[in-house]
């Protein structure tokens, strides 16, 4: 085996036993040095050049960035996620897989049935149809670990999206009624989301005041639809990757 290539299995043999160990430190800069020696294969993109081991380069090389991907995912950095997402993306793209995350219409009958890709394509059918509480309820039937961390974005996502129009629609509501529209199952667990998120809020006698929110400066947009549209669409990228 060529030498460099040779270096690199071994690097990444050890990044792997850290990763079993749930060693994510020793894993983050295993995978900085990982990336630099990676630099220096030209058959990887954008050059894709035809040289003696591109195959195995190539190989090695997704398998790092689909291990990248998922790290990102156990240290909860969306940032991290998004770079090695792209990074990953040509070694997918290039092998001539299917491109289904951009056109679910287009996949098969079969493919449909595949239990990831089926877990998005029912989130997004819950979204079409306003079935919140089924969007909120999925992240208990999440079909992989590496899911939870996004149902958990995608769950804040949906009650930022009601609480703004909570505000908009009603100058009060009781707390039991606030809990419900905002999908908790208990007081405190909308209490807590309101302490962390919306201290502009009243809650007194057993009512949840929105008056100071709607007197203080305009609320900014929340781009639900774009948050939604790229979560569902990571969603669809983890079940290429696992």
């Amino acid at each position: 085996m060529d030498p460099q290539l040779t270096e690199v299995w071994q690097l990444f043999e050890r990044f792997k036993a850290a990763f079993i160990r749930k060693d994510y430190d020793s894993c983050a800069n295993l995978l900085s040095q990982l990336k630099v020696l990676l630099t220096k294969f030209r058959s990887l993109p954008p050059l894709f050049e035809n040289t003696p081991n591109a195959v195995n380069e190539l190989m090695l090389a997704r398998e790092i960035y689909e291990h990248a991907v998922v790290l990102s995912v156990k240290i909860e950095d969306q940032d991290a996620f998004e770079r090695d997402f792209f990074q990953l993306k040509p070694y997918y793209t290039d092998a001539g897989i299917a491109e289904f995350h951009t056109e679910l219409e287009l996949l098969s009958a079969t493919a449909l049935e595949n239990s990831c890709i089926k877990h998005a394509v029912e989130l997004e059918q819950s979204f079409m149809e306003g079935a919140y509480n089924r969007v909120l309820s999925a992240r208990q039937t999440a079909p992989h670990e590496t899911y939870v961390y996004f149902m958990d974005l995608l769950a804040k996502t949906v009650r930022d999206e009601i609480a703004g129009c909570c505000e908009k629609a009603y100058d009060y509501l009781s707390i039991n009624d606030a809990r419900q529209m905002l999908l908790f199952s208990s007081d405190q667990e909308l209490l807590e989301y309101i302490k962390e998120e919306h201290p502009e809020w009243d809650v007194k006698k057993g009512f949840v005041f929105f008056q100071k929110a709607k007197e203080s400066a305009p609320c900014k947009e929340i781009p639900s639809l774009q948050l939604i549209n790229q979560t569902l669409s990571y969603a669809r990228e983890l079940e290429r990757i696992v």
